[in-house]
């Protein structure tokens, strides 16, 4: 048998390019109407607050409807549930192409939100059932990357895209929304294919090896919920570490959201630029975001380290934020490649506590529901920023809204501890 460093090497190199490659077309899928927020405006008259609500519906409904779906992958398996998540969300994307109004748009978005409920946590629950809690945080950084690389390759696609403006008598935005849309659908197909439930499902492992794994992560599991007192979902309500992870992340999605929806128009007031220049220029913080992914996470390999990371992360995007609101473009793009650098470092990172905490259908639920309720921020994000640019006519506005989230989030990261966490080194560690 080989050794549990080489299976964990073996076991990234099998499924997670897969896993990224599904979260990069989903992230694109839907932010890209930060691209389209200018031209949807002009084109169908719908107005920033308009256009803020809609970003921020697709939260609304996505978040609803997670738990559920979480729930139901544990009983079928992330393989026929990813593609079918995966399915509907393309078709819908798509389907983005014959908005008419403001509440054409609202529906639509409000429809992606539950096609696509599901993935993310669903797939973070999937690694847990493939990586022990040490390994946890860097897989969770991985799967990640595809926010970074969605909106890395993103937003100069659409830009480019958008230039097919009256291409078959359709608008640019209408051309990218059809062709972003599309891919995910056939590589809905390969994840069925290609993506084991389970390590003894696999056929890149030995039954030995598999086995031992399993063992492995089932004794953490159970260790971890026997020492937090948390065996059933609705335990997960009474849990003061899980509510903290979930109020924490909500001050983060607000973070992200915000910047993912707006930082293209934003970036379209620094000057005279063309849809394939804001493109580029969109793309530079999130080329930021996937190095903080990469380097960070896999530094969090005990509790006092993830706690320090987390705060010092949260510090970060505060300052970035910051910059942005007072910098000017050149330094408000610096303050936003600070805060984007940091995004994908405490995300992967708060998702190894519920592991820590929780078992079986109570760790599916949970994660889904520190998600759901986290994801509300991005909600209030993206309407918060927009009913702020139409109030004001500054595009800028809203970001001190965020600024002051975030600061809330750094103070309520000093009191995050494991399961299993030791509360006499917990005291000294967080001094």
């Amino acid at each position: 048998m080989r050794s549990p460093e080489v299976v964990n090497k073996i076991i990234f190199r099998r499924i997670m390019p897969l896993l990224i490659a599904a979260y990069v077309m989903a992230f694109i899928d839907r932010t890209n109407i930060g691209m389209a927020k200018d031209r949807m405006e002009i084109d169908l008259g719908i107005s920033a607050t308009a256009y803020g609500i809609g970003a921020g519906l697709f939260f609304l409904t996505y978040a609803l409807s997670e738990i559920p779906s979480n729930l139901i992958m544990h009983k079928v398996g992330a393989r026929f549930w990813i593609m079918r998540i995966m399915i509907t969300w393309g078709i819908l994307s798509a389907c983005m192409a014959f908005v008419q109004g403001e509440w054409s748009f609202y529906i639509l978005r409000m429809l992606l939100g539950i096609a696509e409920a599901g993935l993310f946590p669903g797939v973070i629950y999937f690694i847990t059932q493939w990586f022990v809690v040490k390994d946890r945080a860097k897989a969770n950084g991985m799967f990640l990357l595809g926010v970074s690389i969605a909106n890395i390759v993103g937003a100069p696609l659409g830009g480019v895209l958008l230039t097919l403006d009256g291409l078959g008598g359709l608008h640019g935005w209408q051309w990218m929304f059809i062709i972003e849309g599309i891919p995910a659908c056939f590589l809905a197909f390969v994840v069925w294919k290609a993506l084991p439930n389970k390590p003894t499902e696999s056929k890149f492992l030995t039954r030995e090896e598999a086995e031992d794994l399993e063992a492995r992560i089932l004794a953490e599991e159970t260790a971890g919920a026997k020492a937090s007192g948390n065996s059933k979902l609705r335990h997960v309500l009474k849990d003061k570490q899980i509510l903290l992870v979930v109020a924490i992340y909500f001050t983060h999605q607000i973070a992200v959201y915000a910047l993912s929806f707006f930082l293209p128009s934003i970036i379209g007031t620094y000057g005279t630029l063309n849809t394939i220049q804001i493109g580029l220029l969109t793309s530079i913080p999130w080329i930021f975001s996937a190095a903080g992914a990469l380097l960070l996470p896999r530094l969090a390999t005990n509790a006092s380290r993830s706690r320090l990371i987390a705060t010092s992360t949260m510090v970060g995007i505060v300052a970035g934020f910051t910059l942005g609101a007072i910098g000017g473009p050149i330094l408000g793009m610096l303050g936003f490649c600070l805060a984007a650098f940091n995004f994908f470092a405490l995300q992967p990172i708060l998702f190894t506590y519920p592991a820590t905490r929780l078992s079986g259908a109570a760790l599916a639920g949970g994660i889904a529901f520190v998600n759901t309720v986290g994801l509300f921020g991005g909600f209030l994000g993206p309407y918060v920023m927009g009913f702020m640019e139409e109030a004001t006519g500054n595009k800028l506005s809203g970001l001190w809204f965020i600024v002051a989230m975030c600061a809330i989030g750094a103070l309520l990261t000093r009191k995050l501890k494991r399961g299993t966490e030791d509360p006499a080194k917990s005291s000294v560690a967080a001094h």
